[in-house]
This record gives C-alpha cells, sequence and structure tokens, in this order.
C-alpha cells in the first residue's frame, strides 16, 4: 500500500535515498540560519528588540542542519551537494521572495518593510515546515533512530512558525495590515509554485535510486500536482491567516541546544 509512512520508510531504509534525503535537508536548514543571522545584524532600530528572537530562529535553523548531517554520520554516509532543482530556498529566492542574498550580503541596514517581508515569507515557509514535521512525527516519533530529531525539530518549526504570527499580529496593529496581507499572499502563491516543483525534482531522484517503476512514479507524480491543484485554488488560504498563538513569546529565551546532535558524538 503506497503512503506516506511506507514512502518514507523506503526512503530512510536505502543509504543513498537516505543520503539525499538529509543532504537536502541540511542544506535548506543551513542556509535558513545564515539568513536569519544576517537579518538579526540587520534590523533597524526601531526593531531592536526583535534581533534576539531573529537570532535564536538562525541558531535553531543551524541546530537543524547539523542534526540532519548527524544522521548522516551515524550510519556512516556523508552529504552529498544538493542538486539545484531540489534547492527550495534558492528557488524561492529566484521567485523574488522574501529578502534577496544581495540585500542581506550589504551593510545597509533594513527597513520596517523588509523586517515585514522577512516575517510574512517565513510565515509562509514554517507553515510547510511544521506541518511537514507534524506528518514524520506522527509515523516516526518512535524511530529508534529518527524519534529524537524528529520531536527536537517538529518542537521548534511549531515555535517559528507561533512567533511569525505573533509578530505579524503586532505589526498588523501598528497600521500595516495591508503591505502583510499582500505579502503573504504572494508568498503563498510563489510558495506552492516552488513546493511543486521541488517535490517532483526530489521524488523524481528518489525513484531513480529506488528503482521505481513507471506506474509508481506517475502515481507519485499525480499526487503531487493534485496537493498543488488544492492548495492553488483554496489551501493556500491556511498559509495567510492571522491569529493569536498557544505558544506566546515562542522565542523569547535562549535556543535549545542538541548536545546528543554534536558533532563526535552519536545520534
Amino acid at each position: 500500500m503506497l503512503s506516506a509512512k511506507s514512502l518514507f520508510q523506503e526512503i530512510v531504509d536505502h543509504d543513498e535515498s537516505f543520503r539525499l534525503f538529509c543532504s537536502i535537508a541540511a542544506g535548506g536548514e543551513a542556509q535558513g540560519g545564515w539568513e536569519n543571522a544576517r537579518i538579526a545584524a540587520l534590523v533597524p532600530q526601531s526593531e531592536r528588540a526583535l534581533a534576539p528572537k531573529i537570532a535564536r530562529h538562525g541558531a535553531d535553523e543551524d541546530k537543524h542542519g547539523r542534526i540532519f548531517n548527524a544522521l548522516l554520520k551515524k550510519r556512516g554516509l556523508d552529504p552529498v551537494p544538493v542538486p539545484p532543482e531540489t534547492d527550495y530556498t534558492m528557488l524561492l529566492e529566484k521567485r523574488g521572495i522574501g529578502l534577496s542574498h544581495d540585500k542581506l550580503k550589504a551593510d545597509q541596514p533594513l527597513t520596517v518593510r523588509d523586517v515585514i517581508v522577512y516575517l510574512a515569507h517565513s510565515r509562509v515557509t514554517e507553515q510547510r515546515a511544521s506541518e511537514q514535521m507534524e506528518l514524520l512525527r506522527r509515523h516516526f516519533a518512535d524511530h529508534p533512530d529518527l524519534g529524537r530529531a524528529v520531536r527536537m525539530i517538529s518542537d521548534d518549526e511549531d515555535n517559528h512558525l507561533a512567533y511569525c504570527h505573533e509578530e505579524l499580529l503586532r505589526f498588523a496593529r501598528a497600521g500595516h495590515g495591508r503591505v502583510i496581507q499582500r505579502t503573504l499572499r504572494e508568498s503563498a502563491l510563489a510558495e506552492i509554485r516552488v513546493h511543486r516543483d521541488v517535490s517532483l525534482a526530489v521524488m523524481a531522484r528518489m525513484g531513480r535510486i529506488l528503482g521505481w517503476s513507471r506506474p509508481r512514479a506517475a502515481v507519485l507524480a499525480a499526487g503531487i500536482h493534485a496537493l498543488y491543484a488544492w492548495e492553488r485554488f483554496a489551501g493556500w488560504r491556511r498559509m495567510v491567516s492571522l491569529r493569536t498563538p498557544e505558544r506566546r513569546d515562542a522565542l523569547g529565551g535562549p535556543a535549545t541546544t542538541a548536545p546528543e546532535f554534536a558533532p563526535g558524538t552519536s545520534a
């Protein structure tokens, strides 16, 4: 039976597919860590109180990258280069979503509008991350090798999403509601296209590694296209709504550590 659990279990059980999965995940998290660190350094003076939360967000992303690399190391595997067509964060940047790397590499302070764009982009992408990690948590929370990592990353992604809701609501109350809603909508519609394209590219590569039959590959591709059709019609709306989160001040403290995934230790 073809299910999310059986599909991911097949990927996890094969060294080369697991290697690709962790490499793509680690690359995306490391990129997110760098972006958040730069944004924290460039936050305008009027929003300096937000900088520690952005920095913690970046530290969490860096930690997630280390976790995925530690999972590879435990299997005796080295990471592989991330195929360009599977690079979610870079493809989003090419579509003009979020803050450009040229802006982040400069030493000019960001504007309040830049911070709002960052938060709106993060609210959309963290929705995706939270949902994906919740799916993995549902099926692999008790897995002997992956369970601890899945639970930890899932908790962090939920915190990131809560923080984005809370900060965007603060900016909305300050009179930025129209900019927020417009940016959220643009980000969501771009994200669902990129997610479709990346999903198709990842599944194509996994299929070649695992030797999937053409019918099976076609079924999986059809599922990805069906998800995109639903998200394009209505599903994107879940990415643009704002509500007061249950987790308040979710990134208000120091970043949580993961000593069990530190270099030189086993996962």
